[in-house]
């Protein structure tokens, strides 16, 4: 590869004046998009930062800094980026294992790898994978985050770093229904209000409308069930990770998990998006770097 070849394959991976060149026509639809968007991914947020282990905070700030650094150097015009289930899966047993500061370090060493991936053009390989590994793959995730939530719907903690399925069989064998009673009514005013809703009015945010119903009914009814605590105001700034750098080797095999995931997950996500959109098709490289 020339340097001018090379310069101009650099230049493609960057934002572009041509993608904003709609935006005078359809910056109210963006706008309107955007707080449908955002009413959404709040709640979506905070649950995964919970099932990460990092904490609702962490999940509300990564939903901010994601959403806007990937929508700037992505590659898909309608894909929103932010915590997701599947990432949580993987992040859970780093933080329990490893605390905050490995963490970090594990999500940078992801990050490069995964801006790597998209500068050396891998990001065309996701068109090779099968479909039914594809729903294997998030019928297996899907799982997994209903048997992580299981302790919590019977009002108890599962002990950081154990099994879903482990931490799922002991809070059924131990289960206390001075503690169940309540967090079970909330899971199942949330469930209901997520399946009901939708068929009332489609337009109306079901995962906010959720939230919002059990925090009165918890309140109203002072059930003593787990909060998730005070959020941030503000974003914090940023700091240098403190991590194990013993432990550097081991977080490696972690990174190179999650930098697969965040591709693969990104750019199935992009290549679904860009059949429905009429907005064209996506840049799988560029996406890459925007994740990355």
């Amino acid at each position: 590869m020339t340097l001018v070849s090379g310069l101009r394959h650099a230049r493609s991976l960057l934002p572009l004046r041509s993608d904003y060149a709609e935006l005078p026509r359809s910056w109210r639809r963006d706008v309107l998009a955007g707080v449908t968007v955002g009413v959404v991914a709040l709640p979506l947020a905070l649950a995964f930062g919970i099932s990460s282990g990092a904490g609702a905070a962490a999940g509300l700030i990564t939903a901010v800094v994601a959403g806007l650094v990937a929508a700037v150097f992505g590659g898909s015009h309608v894909q929103v980026s932010g915590p997701t289930g599947a990432m949580a899966v993987v992040l859970a047993p780093v933080v329990a294992h490893y605390g905050m500061g490995s963490l970090a370090m594990v999500t940078v060493l992801a990050g490069v790898l995964v801006l790597l991936a998209g500068v050396t053009g891998l990001g065309r390989a996701v068109t090779f994978i099968p479909w039914p590994v594809i729903e294997g793959f998030t019928l297996g995730i899907a799982a997994i985050i209903f048997l992580q939530q299981v302790p919590a719907a019977l009002g108890q903690s599962a002990s950081p770093g154990s099994s879903p399925p482990v931490a799922a069989f002991r809070a059924v064998l131990g289960l206390d229904w001075s503690l169940a009673g309540p967090a079970l009514l909330v899971t199942v005013l949330v469930a209901a209000v997520m399946v009901v809703l939708p068929r009332i009015h489609r337009a109306m945010p079901e995962s906010l409308v959720a939230v919002i119903a059990a925090t009165v009914l918890v309140v109203a009814l002072g059930l003593p069930v787990a909060r998730i605590g005070e959020l941030p105001s503000q974003l914090p700034a940023p700091v240098l990770p403190h991590a194990d750098l013993g432990a550097f080797r081991t977080l490696l095999g972690a990174a190179l998990a999650i930098a697969a995931l965040a591709a693969i997950e990104s750019l199935l996500s992009a290549r679904v998006a860009a059949t429905m959109s009429p907005t064209g098709p996506y840049d799988p490289n560029r996406e890459l770097v925007g994740q990355g």
